[in-house]
């Protein structure tokens, strides 16, 4: 993965199209049950309102999974960006906590696992996530928090 780029370098890629999110968004796919609750959780938890949730599908989200060398067709992770820096597996959803703040910085507790082990366990979970959780389609849940957070 290439998430080591210097802040805000989608913004340069032309393969990259404009897009209005703010300095954080995710990429997560919208096909996934597990990555749609995780979108519920964010806008429930997001009080600032600073979160815009892009559909991995979208033309943006492929795009931007493929700046940072992430496979759009075979994910086995999301994307996290925080002021122009790209992240993702538990990194990410430790940095959400974190941004997200209260009882959620608690996920800060996952960084005393080896970094593979993070990624290893991270990875058992998105291999499985379909079967595991099932699907559905993000874009159409009737939550309105995430709805207005969503980049159709």
């Amino acid at each position: 993965m290439d998430l080591e780029r210097e802040p805000f370098s989608y913004l340069q890629d032309h393969d990259v199209p404009p897009f209005q999110a703010g300095d954080v968004f995710t990429v997560m796919d919208a096909k996934c049950a597990l990555c749609s609750r995780g979108a519920a959780w964010i806008a429930r938890h997001d009080k600032a309102q600073e979160f815009t949730i892009i559909p991995m599908q979208s033309d943006v989200g492929r795009a931007l999974f493929s700046h940072y060398g992430l496979d759009p067709a075979d994910p086995l992770s999301w994307l996290y960006v925080e002021d122009g820096r790209a992240y993702s597996s538990l990194d990410a959803l430790i940095r959400v906590g974190a941004r997200l703040g209260g009882f959620w910085k608690v996920l800060g507790l996952l960084r005393v696992l080896p970094v593979s082990v993070q990624d290893a366990l991270y990875r058992l979970v998105a291999r499985n996530r379909y079967r595991l959780f099932g699907t559905t389609d993000m874009c159409a849940l009737p939550d309105p928090q995430v709805q207005k957070r969503l980049l159709r």
